[in-house]
């Protein structure tokens, strides 16, 4: 299928690793040229990304300051000769109970996950508007729909991209440019992996997830930020929110085991 992103360009954050790497190949093997930012870029990645026959920017930005972000994205349009689409992925996570939230958490988490997007979009949308185009998609989290332990922070902010998203949209659209949120439930990344670690934690997060599996980078994330961030997939669609985990949102209450479901649902 002919997604019409062939030869457009594309920058995204936390684009070495997990989510954002996945996106990122995804988006080169569909003929997009990536610029792939984050603190340390891993050259692997970019390699893997000129391998699409694309070409590859490497940035070292630490997004949760502001001058890098807005040198970031001027950066971007200089380096491969334009932007049409951003998209928002880099994350931090601390992992503090709210009685021992410190204020190096909070403004690292709200700083990285949420003001970094602020700025992003507004250096972008300047770009966007001026050439009458542009997409733009949003890394969420199922946490949004439902309260985690230990992740006031994280989860404030990642509430916040929401809110900030649905804003853009209804700003940018007279515009011609579109704003969507993509958000994954629970994949193994470095994020994570404090789960992985943990084989109980692991297998309590699993049994909640109707899917009874995490997600697959490639196959999971990937094909779903290519459709939001095609025009010809989804030029319809602003504001909205995709949520790829799984039913781990829809909360099902665990009554019942697995084999139990299956024999009521049965003829």
């Amino acid at each position: 299928m002919d997604t019409g992103l062939g030869g457009k360009i594309a920058l995204v954050t936390g684009g070495g690793s997990g989510i954002g790497r996945a996106i990122a190949l995804a988006l080169a093997a569909e003929g997009v040229h990536i610029a792939v930012a984050s603190r340390n870029p891993d050259p692997k990645t970019l390699r893997e990304i000129e391998s699409a026959g694309v070409r590859a920017l490497r940035l070292c930005t630490n997004v949760s300051k502001e001058e890098q972000v807005t040198s970031m994205v001027k950066e971007t349009i200089r380096g491969l000769g334009g932007l049409d689409m951003y998209v928002n992925n880099a994350g931090a996570h601390w992992d503090q109970p709210v009685s021992k939230v410190t204020t190096e958490a909070w403004v690292n988490t709200m700083h990285t996950n949420l003001s970094a997007c602020v700025w992003a979009c507004r250096e972008a949308s300047k770009h966007f508007i001026s050439q009458g185009r542009g997409s733009i998609l949003i890394v969420g989290s199922t946490c949004t729909h439902a309260p985690l332990y230990r992740e006031a922070a994280y989860r404030a902010s990642k509430a916040g991209l929401k809110a900030y998203m649905e804003v853009l949209a209804v700003e940018l659209a007279p515009f011609g440019i579109r704003v969507n949120m993509l958000t994954p439930g629970y994949f193994p990344t470095r994020l994570s992996a404090h789960l992985a670690r943990d084989r109980e934690k692991e297998k309590t997060v699993l049994d909640t997830i109707p899917l009874r599996r995490p997600g697959r980078l490639e196959t999971d994330i990937g094909p779903a930020a290519v459709f939001l961030l095609s025009d010809k997939l989804s030029g319809y669609t602003t504001g909205a929110e995709l949520v790829v985990d799984g039913g781990f949102s829809l909360r099902p209450p665990p009554y019942y085991t697995d084999d139990e479901i299956r024999e009521m649902n049965l003829p």
